[in-house]
C-alpha cells in the first residue's frame, strides 16, 4: 500500500477555511480541476467530473465537524489505484489566526509502482491545496 501527505499553511482562520471545504459537495467552490459535483445516497456519495469529462465517484467515510476533518474513499475513478482512502483536515496555527490544511491518502497501486501512484496523488493534493489557498486569499 502506498501513501502520501502534504499540507499548506493559509493566512485564514480555521473556521473560515473549514466553512469553505466542509461540504462534501464543495469541491467546485475551490478546486478548479473539479468543475461539477452532485450528491446521491443522502449526501454520502459525490459524483465528480474532471475537465476531461471522466467520472470520479467518492464516498464519505467519516465526518468530524468539531475536528474539522473528513475522510472519503474512491468508488470509481480513472486513477491507477484501488483501496483509496483520503483525509482532509484543517488545524489552527498561530494562535488560531492561521490554518494548516493537510491532505493525506493511502491506496494500492494498479499497474504502476508505489512511487508512481504516490507522486500522482501528491501532485493532485499539492495543486488542490494551492488552489484552496488562492481561493481564500483573493
Amino acid at each position: 500500500m502506498a501513501s502520501t501527505t502534504t499540507s499548506i499553511e493559509i493566512d485564514a482562520t480555521p473556521d473560515r477555511v473549514w466553512n469553505l471545504i466542509k461540504g462534501f459537495n464543495s469541491l467546485p467552490d475551490w478546486l478548479p480541476y473539479i468543475p461539477a459535483s452532485t450528491l446521491s445516497e443522502g449526501g454520502s456519495v459525490r459524483h465528480l467530473a474532471n475537465p476531461a469529462g471522466e467520472a470520479i465517484v467518492e464516498r464519505l467515510e467519516k465526518y468530524d465537524h468539531a475536528a474539522r476533518s473528513y475522510s472519503y474513499s474512491i468508488l470509481q475513478a480513472p486513477f491507477p489505484a484501488t483501496d483509496y482512502l483520503s483525509t482532509l483536515q484543517v488545524d489552527g496555527i498561530d494562535g488560531g489566526s492561521g490554518s494548516r490544511v493537510t491532505w493525506s491518502g493511502q491506496f494500492t497501486p494498479v499497474g504502476v509502482s508505489d512511487d508512481e501512484v504516490a507522486a500522482l496523488f501528491h501532485g493532485i493534493y499539492s495543486d488542490g491545496l494551492s488552489a484552496l489557498q488562492q481561493t481564500l486569499t483573493q
